[in-house]
């Protein structure tokens, strides 16, 4: 029976437009006697705290009681690497820090018995900023680095580029804010529902804060709505909290962040600084390239580090660098703590060496589609860390295909008819590819566990280690599950995530979800239908995969199995910054057209067509929407979303009025989406490829379509601008093109 690669439904379509899909916060009404949790914020991005008194909230009707460093029997810190995370600080090192917690019978009490505790502080001088950082010497990691070939050619090349470039964060905005249910089960042990991706981790975090052994605590997660990274490892400091409220007062507690507390609190996409000398040749071929890059870490390391690693890894986009040295650092600065999202780090380096290319374009007078196609890597070819680029020639075929389809080279032809005959509104066109490394970086996190259960009546329950954060993840589970078992997927159920049910279970990150959890769900499946084959040939052929069950269990065959994957033949030494970090890539490319009004800076996106490499697709309608979602996703970071912070380190864009997100009226007004076909991969779950996060960069193809409309209102001038392209600085770059004052910068080019 065929089930993967058939275009179903999402398997919770019909509960999300119903609202009958429960998430973490739906269950509360099932806990009698429930608290809700407050923190009590600090006024401050970095001061020392002197003293708390509680002794008013105490006596606010309906407050129960007061969290603080006093009551953590454990190790009262939720760092995931390095424990520099103390859930109630001595030390405030950004703005609203929760530095206690209130439990009351109601939110609005436990928030009111907050306003009442007296704190007094210290305050400090803080560091707002990536070049404060930078000059202040503060930073969370010392410098990574990878490097090959010979760097002279900076100094030989008939072209050379440098400058710096700033690229600002982005706001997870995932419609459900953080959340979690803390209750003690019927033996005493504490049991969570926590909305996150990384419920393995977020169970550890709460065993080391409570000081017991981690079978003690288990971790559920039903689903989430969104998460984009953002609950990967952010969320185990509101279960820890949770928990430890369980564990003071023996009542359920519910910590559930509204949206300001949770913009406020909550970490976001790194804010990076890129400083960059690069040497071209005549014909526009990158010969060398010397890169730095700062990221704004905020307070902690979070997941810093390994996000600045895939930002040196993707330094090259789809590019070959024959002569590279590429350095990054994480900056410590007085913010929340900076994390994963969506690209973990990619997107920001790949954007950095898409607008040198630009340039050379540009200073070199040659399109810019045609320098990208000249450095493409072709096959055979290895990155600057050592892995050969397999499958490279799919970058070329996905290129000339979309030109093609696109009508690229007709439609630039119209759009500079269109241009010369406005003056005050120009349209730009440009096409970029993407190649993003599927794998985690951390070697040992590339590993996935499944437990399948079959019933007498062959009805099938499947657990595995994946979340599913409305991404289609349990979806493709399904599929897997029902292809490797030859059963009606009407007959199987994906279970919630449990780390009762699958231990020691990586996140659900890194687009590696089915990767691992549906190769460890065919395991436990062939381990199964192994078993059943001999029984099944000892039946007439009419019989069911019923019968066929209820017959092994009577011979007493068992019907349960646990499967598991390791991502084999990866590896990377980070000494010698050299290694196979990544077990394939994805491909893909997107063209994208768009119109400038010269008046205001505004733009609008008219069309984009996507070809994308995903492999042989498990759900083409799950990775359909990955695709456009994520592309819009990718819109909002580069050209609408913008972090602001003041000068005392507040979210200055702290809710939906104030942060400008994607819309309807971003969506292109003609979107093209198609996947490459015959484009099976070896090695990998059924030949499907991921596709979670590869979408996200192809949305670059619009910055550079906003560059080139930009460009069309001077006369050969070179034009970059910091990310993302708000209105105000397209308005200000056509101002400067207009004026024919050459080159648009935000800042003085830092030489290399």
């Amino acid at each position: 029976m065929k089930t993967a690669g058939q275009p179903v439904p999402h398997e919770s379509a019909n509960g999300h437009v119903t609202g009958e899909a429960l998430y973490t916060d739906d269950l509360a009404g099932r806990f009698p006697g429930l608290l809700h949790a407050w923190p009590v914020l600090a006024p401050h991005a970095h001061a020392r705290v002197i003293s708390l008194d509680a002794a008013l909230a105490r006596v606010e009707p309906g407050v129960i009681d007061i969290l603080t460093g006093a009551d953590v029997p454990g190790d009262g810190n939720t760092g995931p690497s390095r424990h520099d995370e103390p859930l109630f600080p001595d030390e405030v090192m950004f703005h609203q820090q929760p530095v206690a917690w209130v439990l009351a019978d109601t939110l609005e009490a436990a928030r009111l018995g907050a306003s009442r505790v007296i704190a007094k502080y210290e305050p400090l001088p803080a560091i707002l900023t990536i070049q404060e950082a930078i000059d202040a010497g503060s930073y969370l990691t010392d410098s990574l680095r990878i490097a090959r070939g010979d760097l002279s050619a900076l100094e030989s090349s008939a072209l050379r580029v440098e400058g710096e470039l700033s690229l600002g964060g982005q706001e997870h905005f995932y419609l459900e804010t953080q959340a979690s249910i803390a209750w003690r089960d019927e033996s005493g042990a504490i049991s969570v529902h926590s909305s996150t991706q990384h419920p393995s981790e977020t169970q550890e975090v709460i065993a080391r804060v409570l000081g017991v052994p981690r079978h003690h605590i288990t971790v559920e997660c039903l689903r989430m709505g969104g998460a984009f990274g953002g609950k990967e490892v952010q969320a185990n400091a509101c279960a820890a909290i949770a928990a430890l409220g369980v564990w003071k007062t023996g009542r359920a507690v519910s910590v559930r962040l509204t949206r300001q507390l949770d913009m406020a609190l909550t970490g976001k996409r790194h804010p990076y600084l890129a400083r960059y000398a690069a040497g071209f040749s005549s014909d526009g071929r990158i010969e060398a390239l010397r890169l730095l890059l700062y990221s704004d870490g905020g307070w902690s390391l979070d997941l810093s580090e390994p996000i600045m690693w895939r930002s040196l890894f993707h330094c090259d986009n789809a590019y070959h660098l024959p002569a590279v040295e590429v350095t990054g650092r994480v900056c410590r600065t007085h913010k929340t703590s900076q994390t994963a999202f969506r690209g973990f780090g990619g997107p920001q380096a790949m954007v950095v060496i898409e607008d040198i290319l630009a340039q050379a374009a540009q200073r070199l007078s040659l399109p810019a589609h045609v320098i990208r196609e000249r450095n493409f890597y072709r096959e055979g070819d290895t990155t600057h860390y050592g892995q050969e680029v397999e499958g490279a020639d799919r970058i070329l075929t996905i290129w000339q295909r979309l030109k093609k389809t696109s009508r690229f080279d007709e439609r630039r032809s119209v759009v500079a008819a269109f241009n010369a005959q406005h003056a005050h509104v120009k349209r730009g066109i440009a096409i970029t590819p993407v190649k993003f490394g599927i794998s985690f970086t951390a070697t040992f996190f590339n590993q996935g566990g499944a437990l399948v259960l079959i019933y007498r009546d062959g009805s099938v329950q499947v657990n595995h280690g994946g979340t599913e954060m409305g991404q289609g993840l349990f979806t493709k589970i399904r599929q897997i599950a029902a292809e490797s078992l030859g059963v009606a997927e009407e007959r199987v159920r994906v279970m919630p995530t449990r780390t009762d049910k699958v231990p020691n279970t990586s996140a659900t990150a890194a687009s590696a979800g089915t990767d691992l959890n549906g190769a460890a769900v065919v395991d436990a499946c062939r381990q199964i239908t192994g078993r059943l084959g001999p029984v099944a040939a000892s039946l007439p052929a009419s019989a069911t995969f019923a019968d066929v069950c209820e017959a092994a269990y009577r011979q007493r065959i068992p019907l349960f199995a646990q499967g598991y994957y390791k991502t084999p033949d990866i590896h990377f030494d980070p000494v010698a910054g050299r290694g196979r970090p990544f077990y394939y890539f994805a491909y893909g490319a997107a063209v994208s057209e768009v119109e400038v009004d010269a008046f205001t800076g505004a733009h609008r996106l008219l069309r984009t067509d996507i070809l994308e490499d995903v492999g042989d697709s498990v759900s083409p309608i799950v990775d359909r929407g990955q695709i456009e979602g994520g592309f819009i996703q990718g819109v909002g970071w580069l050209t609408l979303e913008e972090l602001l912070w003041d000068d005392n380190g507040r979210v200055a864009t702290d809710s939906a009025s104030t942060y400008k997100l994607p819309s309807w009226s971003e969506v292109p007004e003609v979107f093209e989406v198609n996947f490459l076909e015959r484009a099976t991969q070896p090695g990998v779950v059924l030949g499907s490829k991921a596709v979670g996060e590869p979408p996200l960069m192809l949305a670059i193809s619009v910055r550079e379509a906003i560059r080139e409309a930009v460009a069309a209102f001077g006369h050969g001038d070179v034009v970059t601008f910091a990310s993302p392209a708000t209105p105000e600085r397209i308005f200000f770059a056509v101002r400067r093109v207009r004026m024919g004052s050459g080159v648009f910068t935000f800042s003085v080019p830092h030489p290399l």
